[in-house]
This record gives C-alpha cells, structure tokens and sequence, in this order.
C-alpha cells in the first residue's frame, strides 16, 4: 500500500538532515520552490481534524446507501455541497449502468425423508446497533450479478473454490459436474468462485462464511466484539471483473443515459461478465445444516474450518434447492467531482479518489476512507484562502457504485479517456481505512516518492514517523531470505496493483501512474465486511475509534496531492521501477523451471509406481496422468529489455539529479508518458480491456495481482505454444519504457 540521493538540485525530502545544515530539497523540487513547499505542506497537516471526520463518517453512514437508494444520491448532493462550502468548484457528474437487484431468493436443503431446512437469508437486528433495524431500506443478502436460475442438485464441498482446491478434489475422485457447490469465503475473490466451479460443471454456486475466517474462531463475535456473528452474512459482487470492470454491457465507453449511449449497450443475454450459474451467499448458521449433509470422504486438512462437526466433501443425500430472480434494472450513478484549477500547469492533472456508496451503510468500506478524502478537501481550501494555489489541476472524486463493479470510477475514465491518456499524472486511491501501520501498493516509479511523503507524517501512536513504523513493521515480518533488503533497500518496495478498488481503470486500463494506500493492521475486523453491522456503531467501538488513523489518512494523501501537484518537475523515480521489473522477469523464468521440475518428478514418480503403492483401496484415488514436459522458453528478449531498463533508468537518474532543476516543461509530457508506453492496446490474453503489461489483476485470482501477467498466466495455464509470443509482447513494452527514459534523459541533457 509506498533516497536519498547525492547532488544540488531535485532530490527526495530528508527527514533526518543533519544538525545545522538545510535540508535536501524536495525531489522535483528548485531549492527555493521546495522551501515554499514545505511551508505549505506544514500548514496543511496542520489543518486536519478528527472530531470533523467522525462527524462526516456520522452523516454519511447515517443510512443504507447502495447504488440507487435515495441516500446515496442524498450524501451526493451533500458532498457537493460541502465541496463548494470549502471553496472547490464541485459537481455531480452523472452515468446510467446495470445494477441488479434481487427478486426472489430462496434456499432449502430437501431430505430423503420428505423434511425441509429452509435458510433464512437474513441479518438480524442487534438492540445495541442504532442503524441495524433500517431493514426497509437494507439490500438483502445476495451476490450481484449472479444469473437468475432455479436449481435443485446434491451438494459438494470445494473449501475456498480455488483452482488448487480442484485438483484436491479431482485426486480424491469428487466431481462437482452437476452438483451445487458451496465455497467459503477467503483465499479467492468471491467472483473466482462460480467462475471456477461452472467451469468445473457445477449448476450452482453457495458462498458461505466460515468462523475459522472472519468469526468466532478468530474472536469475540459482534456486538461483544467485531467478529461476524453467526447469521452475519457477506454481500459482493460475483461480476468476472478480471475480464473488464465497469458496466457490464458498456465496456470500452462511458455509459450515460442519453439515447447514443442506449443505442450502443451490450444485449443483456450477450454480455460475458455474468456468472455463467447462480450463486448466493449465506451465512454460517444458514451453511450448517448443509455441510452436515455431506457425505464422502473426509476433506483434507486445509478445507477444515472451524464449524463444531467434521467435514466431509459430499456430494450430499440430501439436495439443496436454489432459487434466484433479479431486477435487471439500470441505474443512475452520482460521481462527486471537485476541482482545483493549476496555476502555472492547468493542463495537468494529479487525481484523488474514495467511494461513497455502500453495500449498506458502510461506515467501514468506504466511508472511513470517503471522509478522510472529504478532511483533506477541506484543509486544501484552507490553504487556498491563505493564497496557496496548486502549479497542476487537482481533482478530488467521490466515486459512485464502486462496490457492485468498481462502475462510476470505470465509467468516469472510460468517457474521459483521451483526456486523462493526455492530462492525468498520477491517481492516489484509498478505500476503507483503519488502525495501525501505513500500507501502499503501486506503481514502482512511486516508491520513492511514497516514502518521501510518509517520512513527513507522524504516526498517531507511536508518534515516530510513519515511514519508520512501517520500515520496523516489514523488518519484523520479513522472511529470513529478504530481511536483509528489506533493511537495506534505499526505497520501501512496493506491492503491485491487482484489483478491488477503484485504481483498476486508471492504471491498468490507461496506464497512469497509481497508488492505493491506508492504515491498518491493529484493529481486529473483518466480520462486519459488507454487512448490515459495518456501520458507525461498529466502527466507532472496533475500529480508528477516535479517527486518529482517519486524520493521518488525509494528512498523508493531501500531502502528497500537494507535493505531485506543485513539483516542478514529475517526481517519478525508475531505478526502484527497473529493480522490480527485473525481479518479475526472474520470477517468470523460475516459474517455467519450477513446473518443468514438477513434471518430470511426477511423470517419474507414476513410472516408478509410487502412486500405484500409495494408493489406499479403501479410499477413491486418482493418480495423476503423465504430461508432455513443458519446453524451454526463449527468455532472451526479456533478458536484453531488462538490461535495457536498467541501464536507462540509472542514467536518467543521474541525469535527473545534476540538471533537473534546468528541465525543460517538454520533460513532464514525457514523464506523463511513463505508464502508458507499458500498454499494449492488443491487452491480455481473453481480456483486451487489461492493457497494462507489467501488472494486471489475475483472470483465476480476481483481486490478487499477478506480475508480467501475460507472461505469467500463459505458463501457468499450460499454453506452451503461445509462451514465447507473450514474452516478446511484455519485453517490447519494456523496451519502450526503455526508450522513452533514454529520450527523457536526452531532454534533461539539453540535446
């Protein structure tokens, strides 16, 4: 969720200069631009208020607010408003997708003997919860976009429905072709879960809540603690995001609701990120009487949760019936946009972003991030009353329908891609957020830039700066193989971007440069996650109780809305990019060796005869069959692009620090370019929307990211033929980056 370096002009912010000399300036920064900025930067973090943001997180989470329900068009127009209070010039802008919602619902488990379970599929309310009761205006529990379908089939136990699970399952002889799978929650996006299991042949899918993740197996459950109680059930989207995002029937453009916009909609019965079965999710107490339906074999140990029986994979006697209808309706969506014109460099733009709609009320995910964001818009207007105007254009979003299919954030971009592919700098995104150390994930060229900012905030607990505290908290978590660098590392490494949140379109569709950051780590949470119970009660007594961690929040994203905004030069960073990258490729390469190692130990093994000695005659085994031995890959354009990166990015930034000060403007439309050169608009492969080559959420893990994707997953879904033509595509997009830091360097040198 993240040098200094020697020389006279554009450098990195030194929190630990030396007694009685001035510190470094600011990378970016002329010596005297940097003094002004930090100036400013001092009186901003100054101006941050909890007892404010408390009162926001109050307001907003007051009610239900899900795409489409009055309040969420409600705290809209007040957020507007508050904008404009401060100064900002602030606006709804308005798109129309698909929401569904549900219709019917219904699941009963159908004993042999003619009886009949049949699950309640609700939340009660909690005497001590104030917003629990506002069922009339509560989503039910359900999974959006989840087909309609009216199955009735034995069930089959799949644990986390990951891919691994499957091939547990298959080596003990348990086929789900036909069955109804339930899943448990975690591991896996929720999505991945009917994804896989229809691949696999199943007619239904049923998420469930396992204790042993997020309930009483990990502690006290609400509202004696925060952990989900036992009818406590995890609403979500289920959408097949790792293809596109956004409207499902509008990928490519920004739907609205005018009359071309309808005309260019995907037929509903043509869209492909629908799940192909329906699936529902349910909760603990509604699973029970449906595991201990099972038959078959004992699961193995890692499918056992934390239920008070044994688990068994089925299929069950017993079958369960599902039944599910929605509303295919299209909604409006309200994006709250507020703008800071730039003063010297209008035409470029730094991006802040949060969502503010809910699944219910939402105090956690997103309004304890939404209103932090609201803080920091606040203390800019301050600042701006004061006379400090932004060199670049800031814009402050509040995104709508994030959490159905990241839709006003995909649907903002998509409308205004030309612009954004000309103008935007950087995106900075935080969701929800709570207790504990400073995370962030994103583009490699930030690291440096991340770090510079965190080692100006101070941590509210331990009162060292958050940088430090988020140093010794990776030391510690460190394994024994990397601590070493992680000690030494001039820069934080940065974890990649996947999915999940509302960076998705900016980096990974139009290539500008990303972070995704928050707090957290303390608080004990998890069971309230997209429940009636995540709402101000809860979060308030669970977690940044006194929004300490909300002010830090806005504290360190306003500062480096700031610092990126006002910096003479964009102060990206590409050796720490180049040593990634680098990483990645020698990732990819083991990666192939490692399954090439696998195979030919398995196919020696089953021509030895140890599968047939293992096997138990009392137990259903299927040995695996002898595979081709993956062939040697030619790795060589990636070596050379690698190299390449290297080489450029350490000579830019030596060129960077001994005349960065002296750049001419034409230096920052070419840094502007630094992410987009890594895009590819033939995408990845079975999904053209992902276009970023370097990183990219995974097609089977949804919000997790995978590396050189199309590298990556090509050899891991065993499509040997197509390995090379992928590592030559990822390699070129290297070699432009590359180029471009080799152009770049030219400028700096004046030639």
């Amino acid at each position: 969720m993240r040098k200094m370096l020697a020389g006279v002009t554009l450098f990195c912010t030194s929190a630990f200069a030396f007694q009685g000399t001035a510190p470094a300036p600011l990378r970016g920064y002329t010596p005297e631009h940097s003094a002004t900025e930090v100036s400013w930067e001092q009186k901003f973090r100054a101006e941050p208020d909890a007892a404010n943001i408390k009162e926001s997180l109050r307001r907003l989470s007051a009610r239900p607010h899900h795409v489409g329900s009055p309040y969420d068009k409600d705290n809209a127009e007040w957020l507007v408003a508050q904008l404009k209070s401060y100064g900002l010039d602030a606006k709804i802008e308005e798109f129309e997708t698909l929401f569904p919602t549900p219709k019917t619902r219904k699941l009963e488990l159908i004993r042999a003997d003619g009886t009949k379970f049949t699950a309640k599929l609700e939340e009660p309310t909690i005497a001590i919860d104030p917003t629990s009761n506002q069922h009339d205006e509560q989503l039910p529990t359900y999974n959006a976009f989840s087909k309609d379908g009216d199955v009735t089939a034995p069930l089959v136990y799949v644990n986390y429905g990951a891919p691994t699970d499957y091939e547990q399952l298959e080596a003990m002889g348990v086929s789900v072709k036909g069955a109804i799978v339930i899943a448990r929650y975690g591991q896996t996006w929720r999505g991945i879960k009917p994804k896989l299991a229809a691949e696999k042949g199943a007619i239904g899918c049923l998420i469930y809540s396992d204790p042993r993740d997020d309930g009483y197996y990990v502690g006290d459950t609400y509202p004696n603690g925060p952990m989900r109680p036992a009818d406590g059930v995890q609403r979500g989207s289920v959408m097949d995001m790792p293809v596109y995002p956004g409207d499902p029937q509008s990928p490519g453009f920004g739907a609205k609701s005018n009359a071309e916009s309808k005309a260019k909609l995907i037929p509903l019965d043509k869209v492909q990120t629908i799940t192909k079965i329906p699936v529902m999710p349910i909760s603990y107490a509604d699973a029970t009487p449906l595991l201990q339906s099972l038959g078959g074999e004992l699961v193995p140990e890692n499918f056992r949760g934390a239920l008070p029986f044994t688990y068994h994979t089925g299929p069950s006697i017993a079958k369960a019936h599902l039944a599910l209808t929605f509303n295919w309706d299209r909604k409006p969506l309200y994006d709250v946009i507020a703008t800071i014109p730039g003063a010297t460099m209008p035409d470029q733009w730094v991006i802040r972003g949060n969502h503010h709609d809910g699944w219910v009320n939402g105090a956690g995910d997103p309004l304890s991030g939404a209103s932090a964001e609201l803080e920091e818009a606040r203390a800019l207007g301050v600042l701006l009353k004061q006379g400090w105007k932004p060199a670049r254009t800031i814009i402050y979003a509040f995104w709508d329908g994030e959490e159905p299919a990241l839709l006003g954030s995909t649907e903002w971009v998509e409308f205004h891609a030309k612009e954004l592919s000309e103008h935007a700098v950087a995106y900075f995104n935080s969701d929800g957020n709570g207790r504990g150390y400073f995370r962030a994930e994103g583009s490699h060229s930030l690291e440096s830039f991340v770090d510079s900012v965190t080692k100006d905030i101070i941590d509210p607990e331990t009162k060292m700066t958050a940088y430090k505290r988020e140093h010794l908290v990776a030391i510690n978590r460190a394994t024994p193989d990397n601590r070493a660098e992680v000690r030494s590392r001039a820069d934080t490494r940065m974890p990649a971007l996947g999915s999940g949140s509302d960076y998705t379109a900016f980096i990974h569709h139009l290539g500008i440069a990303s972070i995704n950051m928050g707090y957290g780590g303390e608080d004990q949470g998890g069971g309230q996650y997209h429940s009636i119970y995540d709402d101000f009660y809860w979060y308030t007594h669970y977690a940044d109780t006194d929004l300490s961690y909300g002010k830090a929040l806005a504290q360190t994203a306003g500062t480096m809305m700031m610092r990126m905004a006002d910096a003479d030069v964009i102060p990206f960073q590409f050796t720490d990019f180049a040593d990634t990258i680098k990483v990645y490729a020698g990732e990819v390469k083991r990666l192939a060796d490692t399954m090439r190692a696998q195979t030919k130990e398995r196919n020696t093994q089953i021509a030895d005869g140890v599968y047939a000695a293992l096997a138990d005659p009392k137990k259903t085994r299927v040995a695996p069959k002898v595979e081709a031995l993956p062939p040697y890959f030619n790795f060589a354009p990636l070596d050379q692009a690698t190299d390449d990166l290297s080489a450029a990015a350490a000579e830019f930034d030596r060129a960077f620090a001994a005349k960065g000060a002296t750049a001419p403007a034409s230096l920052n439309l070419q840094l502007i370019q630094s992410e987009r050169v890594l895009l590819d608009p033939g995408g990845l492969p079975n999904r053209p929307w992902f276009q970023n080559m370097t990183y990219a959420p995974g097609f089977y893990t949804g919000y997790g990211v995978k590396t050189l994707p199309a590298i990556r997953e090509t050899i891991e879904q065993k499509e040997w033929s197509a390995v090379d033509g992928q590592i030559a595509r990822t390699a070129a997009a290297v070699e432009r980056e590359a180029a471009l830091l080799k152009a770049a360097t030219k400028t700096l040198s004046g030639q």
